[in-house]
């Protein structure tokens, strides 16, 4: 068995995206950008009654190494979590400040810099300035630059990233996503390690087989009887991908029971992990034949994805984010399932493709 380890991983970007609402630009009143300067995309991502996640982005004309933000936010905005930045706010006063390993952008580059979640107004900040001038991108000579050659969370040289597929079959057998996934981390250069009490080979030949993916079952009763808390201690993730609700939409549970199992799952896994990153999908839509018995299967399965976001949004955090990976747009049952509900080989490229795109960003 292989030793258990608790390591920081530091997002790059985190995603969660409604189902019901794409992803907002706003384009604020004092995007300037000088001759020299900067420009800064503050993009609300998602929002629900209340609240709402946006992330900030600086394209930088010359090298930026060390940056400080400000601006001030409409009357009764208030930043409640933020990863990714050292922050405050004072009133309608933002500041925030890199956290070392994102303080460069590169000249002609737009970095995703952080993300945070709010309250309040979606309107676009004003005044916003970059190094204390209105984004003209120039860095302060005393602000002392970072050590280009730092890299204080990079993770050790041949220590993989310890990564737990967690879900049902879909994710299991006769799911095969795995090794379309592991094929596309290995040509990206990404050091990781499926982990899992379970072993099954899974094309390309080569990937890693390790996973947890237990056919027929379901999310609440794994939790309720303990079994996920166990292969969690047994294989303490890094990195956690749950796809894992199918069995408990298709046996009409309500959102809030399943969603209260993937609680007790994000604390059990910080409890024995505090830094881990937990992606959580929208799980592929359900189109089984009538003669099923589930003709309410394809709105049950609508109806848990759409309370997903929000859910996350009031977990997640700097330390441990929750990102939500959509695995429902663009997933078609007649072309990506053999039988309505289980992918076929179509499936589990668009799977992959979409655990990857999530995965990549925060190996990077």
């Amino acid at each position: 068995m292989r030793s258990k380890r608790s390591r920081r991983l530091v997002l790059t970007t985190a995603t969660v995206a409604a189902l019901s609402a794409g992803a907002l630009t706003i384009a604020t009143a004092n995007q300037a950008q000088a001759e020299d300067g900067c420009e800064v995309e503050y993009k609300v991502v998602s929002s629900w009654g209340g609240g709402f996640q946006a992330n900030v982005s600086i394209t930088a004309a010359e090298p930026i190494n060390g940056w400080d933000l400000t601006w001030d936010f409409p009357a009764g905005t208030q930043v409640t979590s933020a990863w990714n930045v050292d922050w405050d706010q004072n009133g309608t006063e933002f500041t925030g400040a890199d956290v070392g390993w994102n303080a460069a952008v590169g000249a002609g580059q737009t970095r995703e810099v952080f993300g945070f979640i709010g309250s309040g107004s979606t309107a676009a900040p004003q005044a916003i300035k970059v190094n204390g001038d209105l984004c003209d991108g120039q860095v302060d000579p005393t602000g002392g630059p970072t050590d280009p050659t730092e890299t204080p969370t990079e993770e050790p040289p041949g220590e993989a990233v310890r990564i737990m597929p967690l879900g049902d079959s879909i994710t299991g057998s006769p799911g095969c996503w795995r090794g379309n996934l592991w094929d596309l981390l290995d040509e990206a250069g990404h050091e990781v390690d499926f982990v899992g009490s379970l072993s099954q080979a899974c094309n390309p030949a080569g990937s890693d087989p390790d996973h947890e993916g237990h056919g027929g079952f379901q999310v609440t009763q794994s939790v309720a009887n303990g079994s996920v808390r166990g292969w969690l201690e047994q294989h303490t993730p890094d990195v956690l991908m749950m796809h894992f609700a199918t069995n408990d939409v298709w046996s009409n549970l309500p959102p809030s029971q399943i969603l209260a199992a993937y609680t007790q799952i994000v604390a059990d896994l910080r409890e024995l992990n505090p830094d881990a990153v937990i992606l959580v999908a929208q799980i592929i839509p359900l189109h089984p034949d009538p003669s099923f018995g589930c003709t309410d299967c394809p709105q049950r399965a609508i109806d848990f994805n759409a309370a997903i976001p929000a859910w996350a949004a009031g977990l997640t955090t700097a330390e441990s984010p929750i990102i939500v990976v959509d695995q429902w747009t663009g997933f078609d049952p007649a072309v990506d399932t053999y039988d309505g509900v289980h992918p076929d080989e179509d499936g589990y490229v668009k799977i992959a493709a979409n655990w990857f795109e999530a995965l990549d960003q925060v190996l990077s």
